[in-house]
C-alpha cells in the first residue's frame, strides 16, 4: 500500500522521509525522523510503534542493521511488516515480511533505503533509487520530492495513490519540514505544490521559534 524512501543528506547530515500510499494520511503513521539520529519507515500492514523503536535503537548506538534486527526480534506479526532505517553514517537496512502485499521491492545504498508493497512494478523502487543518486546536488527535501515524482511516473502503486508526505529533520529538535497530503486525487502533485510554497519560508519558521526578535514579518493581515 506504500512506497517510500528514508534518507540522509551526506552534505548537511539532515534526515528525511518521503512516501505515498493508496491509504489516507500515510505520513501520519509511517514516517519518522530524529535530528542527529536517523530516519525510519514502517509500512505494509503498518505498526506505527516500529518507527520510534528503530530510532530509539539508533539513538542508543545501534547501526541501521542492528536496529532492524533488534526490532524484528520483538515485533508482533512480523511477517506482515515492512520497515527500515538509515543511520548517522549513512548505513541502511530494510526488512520485508513474507506476507508483504502484492509486488514488493526494496533497495538500500549509501545514505538511503527505499521500499514498497502493492507496487505497479518492481521498477517503482528502482526509479526512486535512481532519482536519489541522480539528484545528489540538490537539498534533501527537493531530492526526496523528485524521488516520489520518479516513482509515480512509472506507475506508483497498483491502485490509485491517495496520500503523500514528507518529514525532514535538520539540526533542531523537531522536524523542520513536516508536510502532508492526507487525501487527494493527485497527492504527489499536491505535495510538490505545498513543498514549493514551504521552501522559501522554512528557515523563517525556525528563526521564529529560536529568536522571535530576529524573525521576519509573518506577512499576514494584522502583522504590521
Amino acid at each position: 500500500m506504500t512506497f517510500s524512501i528514508a534518507a540522509r543528506c551526506e552534505r548537511s547530515g539532515s534526515f528525511g522521509v518521503a512516501l505515498a500510499s493508496s491509504s489516507p494520511a500515510v505520513a501520519s503513521r509511517c514516517a519518522f525522523v530524529s535530528a542527529g539520529v536517523g530516519a525510519a519507515i514502517t509500512q505494509n500492514v503498518t505498526d506505527p510503534r516500529l518507527g520510534p523503536a528503530l530510532l530509539d535503537a539508533l539513538w542508543h548506538g545501534a547501526s541501521a542493521e542492528e536496529a532492524v534486527a533488534k526490532v524484528a526480534e520483538t515485533a508482533e506479526h512480523l511477517d506482515f511488516r515492512q520497515f527500515g532505517c538509515v543511520d548517522t553514517k549513512g548505513r541502511a537496512k530494510v526488512f520485508s515480511g513474507e506476507s508483504s502485499l502484492g509486488v514488493v521491492n526494496e533497495i538500500t545504498g549509501p545514505n538511503f533505503v527505499t521500499a514498497g508493497n502493492l507496487l505497479a512494478s518492481t521498477g517503482v523502487i528502482d526509479s526512486i533509487a535512481s532519482a536519489f543518486h541522480e539528484h545528489v546536488d540538490v537539498e534533501l527535501s527537493e531530492r526526496l520530492m523528485r524521488c516520489l515524482e520518479a516513482a509515480i511516473a512509472v506507475g506508483g502503486e497498483a491502485g490509485p495513490v491517495r496520500s503523500a508526505g514528507m518529514l525532514i529533520a535538520t539540526t533542531e529538535p523537531w522536524p523542520t519540514t513536516n508536510l502532508r497530503v492526507d487525501d487527494h486525487d493527485v497527492p504527489i502533485s499536491e505535495l510538490r505544490r505545498i513543498l514549493d510554497l514551504w521552501k522559501p519560508q522554512a528557515e523563517a519558521y525556525v528563526t521564529r521559534a529560536l529568536d522571535p526578535t530576529q524573525a521576519p514579518s509573518y506577512g499576514v493581515p494584522g502583522d504590521e
